[in-house]
């Protein structure tokens, strides 16, 4: 693995996503920490969520999602936290198209994982966190600010599955607020 120095995007820059600013209004963050092309932040983006306790039918959806999102070239932005999302970025990282991974911790001098790096060097991959210094490792309430991050994101989303009560399920409220069109999986419009 080899360390990378972050980038700093603030809401004065190009690139920055308007969307941020739109849907989450005072609660935007300041900054976007990146490692990789920012450019990724323009094309459209597909938010693949997750819960973390999935049914087995929920899996095979995810599964061929991830290889359909692959062979269309659908730029997909998520945390790849959850243990089916795990399962999806290796998947989408058999393909040629963009994939933006949002850690729920601070990315300034992160390793490249190994298995990241092709991408990373093809330029298809970007690091993107809204968390500068801390934390350094995932907690709850990062995980639930990087989840807004990663759905005021979003074009489209693809949820493969909602466990009823949990933080997914809030995710989803969320982005039906904000009008984003769901593609096949739990909650689709």
């Amino acid at each position: 693995m080899t360390a990378v120095k972050a980038a700093t995007l603030t809401p004065t820059d190009a690139l920055w996503p308007a969307s941020l600013c739109a849907r989450l209004g005072a609660s935007a963050p300041l900054a976007l920490q990146t490692i990789g092309s920012a450019a990724l932040l323009k094309v459209h983006k597909t938010a693949l969520f997750c819960s973390a306790r999935t049914p087995g039918d929920a899996v095979l959806r995810a599964h061929d999602a991830a290889r359909r999102l692959r062979d269309e070239s659908v730029t997909v932005i998520s945390g790849f936290h959850s243990p089916i999302e795990k399962e999806c970025l290796r998947i989408l990282l058999r393909g040629k198209q963009p994939i933006i991974i949002c850690p729920a911790r601070a990315v300034e001098a992160m390793r490249i994982p190994t298995e990241c790096r092709a991408a990373y060097d093809a330029g298809r991959l970007l690091f993107l966190s809204p968390f500068a210094e801390e934390p350094k490792r995932v907690t709850t309430e990062s995980a639930l600010r990087r989840n807004e991050v990663v759905a005021a994101l979003a074009d489209d989303v693809f949820i493969a599955h909602v466990t009823p009560g949990g933080q997914t399920e809030r995710m989803a409220e969320m982005l039906k607020r904000w009008r984003v069109r769901f593609i096949s999986g739990d909650h689709a419009s």
